[in-house]
């Protein structure tokens, strides 16, 4: 049997009337119940689940958007139900590899059909029920994180928040804050400042770019602001890491899109 996440995200309102499925009926031998697309995704990158069901009621748009998102870290099985039977919603599920799709109006006896007709992923030898798809998962997640480091990498000269590079690159905004802290020990805003802090301390090391032009390379526009978080991250103001450290210059070649 099934350890389902069962994901609710039945639009309450006069364009979808009508009474909802008994899924106490749901043959499955361990059930968890999210009504939000954000906490499915936290569920998913937490516990290992071989069946997820998304009850897309008057949601068709907010369902496919939740299945991209989860097959972007995960290949488990996934059957929407209460979907539009318009053939866009079914050719898109299609695309998105969803395993069955049941449109408005089904039953939970007809839902169980279904589950019997996706097998559950045999144990592993490490007693990880779900271990192929947790190897799988990690490597996309993996994946997710490089893309997004990638992208900050190329982007480092702009005014960039972590919630902007996940509607960009159409990944779920919660499971990247949780995703990347586990991944690099640190917050999104924490690597940022990282990762600014060392390219000044090259730029200051390796080239005679005036200190304000090092500062808007890093995404700085304000230069108070700057001298304060460059003296606070590395101990000694910008003008003096340079008398310190500064040997030779190298070019640099400048980002695509900076001035």
């Amino acid at each position: 049997m099934h350890d389902v996440l069962f994901v609710d995200l039945q639009s309450h309102d006069e364009a979808t009337p009508g009474i909802p499925p008994d899924w106490n009926a749901l043959r499955c031998s361990r059930r968890r119940c999210v009504r939000s697309a954000s906490s499915a995704m936290q569920f998913i990158a937490l516990e290992p689940y071989t069946l997820v069901i998304i009850h897309a009621l008057g949601s068709d748009s907010e369902g496919m958007e939740l299945c991209a998102n989860i097959r972007c870290v995960s290949q488990v099985p996934i059957i929407i139900t209460g979907g539009s039977t318009e053939f866009y919603w079914t050719r898109r599920a299609l695309q998105l590899q969803v395993n069955d799709y049941l449109p408005a109006p089904f039953t939970v006896e007809e839902l169980n059909t279904c589950l019997r007709m996706i097998s559950p992923a045999p144990p592993s030898g490490d007693g990880h029920p779900d271990n192929r798809w947790s190897h799988v998962h990690t490597e996309k997640e993996d994946q997710v994180i490089q893309e997004v480091k990638a992208y900050l990498k190329d982007s480092m000269y702009q005014n960039i928040t972590l919630k902007e590079i996940a509607e960009r690159m159409h990944f779920n905004y919660s499971y990247l804050v949780q995703k990347f802290k586990f991944h690099e020990k640190m917050t999104f805003n924490e690597y940022l400042l990282q990762q600014r802090m060392e390219k000044a301390k090259f730029l200051l090391t390796h080239t005679d770019m005036k200190i304000y032009e090092i500062a808007d390379a890093v995404g700085y526009n304000d230069m108070d602001w700057f001298y304060k978080k460059f003296k606070s991250y590395a101990g000694i103001s910008a003008n003096n890491y340079r008398k310190l450290h500064g040997s030779r210059t190298v070019p640099v070649p400048v980002a695509s899109g900076q001035h």
